[in-house]
């Protein structure tokens, strides 16, 4: 087993996710209250914007400014390749959709994953001002100030955060999940990754993502549970590659799960 990364190194790359992240947030602000970007279709069916490409540049710049030999692995320009066993993860701009139809809720994702471990991780609000980062043993931030996940421990007063509902409902897990909607005291979906905010701010007890990328998840690994959460895949694992995520309070983890599984 690899040996985990020291306390200098997590801060290092958890300032410098941060920073990235604020760099690319002017960026995506800028353009959306000025209307000053284009947008095209890729071949996956999925918009991109200038400011997606603007800002995927910034942070590649500022992550190799810093750390010239790590790997990066961005949605727009691939792999740029370096240390293997270091990894950068890179979402510029997640919600594009939303940037692009005026629609709030859509920012920065970037995390650091090292010899297989997510060890830092930052996303941004831009349109609320708000940013989020955390750093394995070193807890998860919002805008300077330590978050923590709620305390409830009663599924029935709880609420529910969710992501694309027509993934999550198209999966093998669809049954589990509308129980969930069900017997939820409130449920919210849609809002890309402010619907993990919710969880990291305590606002929700539970947040579930299907069906979308590694870069659409990577640094929610570190982040909710340097918040007092756990984080898994659908399996139950702790991987960020199969599409999927189930992020709760902890106290109400085993609730949730046992939820998902009863529907298979």
């Amino acid at each position: 087993m690899a040996a985990p990364a020291d306390t200098d190194f997590v801060q290092r790359t958890m300032e410098i996710a941060r920073l990235a992240t604020q760099r690319a947030g002017e960026i995506q602000l800028h353009s959306f209250h000025s209307a000053s970007f284009d947008v095209d279709w890729k071949t996956d069916g999925t918009p991109v914007t200038t400011a997606d490409r603007e800002s995927e540049r910034v942070i590649v710049e500022t992550i190799h400014a810093a750390f010239p030999r790590h790997t990066i692995f961005a949605e727009e320009t691939g792999l740029h390749e370096g240390d293997p066993n270091t990894r950068w993860i890179v979402d510029p701009l997640d919600g594009t959709h939303r940037f692009a139809r005026g629609l709030p809720f859509w920012g920065p994702l970037i995390a650091l994953q090292h010899n297989g471990e997510v060890i830092a991780g930052a996303m941004g609000l831009p349109t609320q001002s708000v940013a989020y980062w955390a750093g394995r043993g070193l807890g998860c931030w919002r805008n300077g100030k330590r978050v923590s996940v709620s305390s409830e421990t009663d599924w029935s007063r709880s609420n529910l955060s969710l992501g694309s509902i027509s993934r999550l409902l198209a999966g093998p897990h669809r049954a589990g999940v509308l129980k969930l909607i069900e017997t939820a005291s409130y449920t919210i979906a849609g809002n890309d990754l402010a619907g993990c905010s919710m969880l990291l701010d305590g606002r929700a007890e539970a947040w579930l993502e299907a069906g979308v990328q590694t870069w659409d998840i990577a640094p929610f690994a570190v982040m909710i549970e340097e918040a007092g959460g756990t984080f898994q895949d659908f399996s139950g694992g702790k991987s960020i590659e199969t599409g999927g995520a189930v992020g709760t309070n902890a106290a109400l983890h085993e609730h949730v799960r046992t939820t998902l599984m009863a529907g298979l």
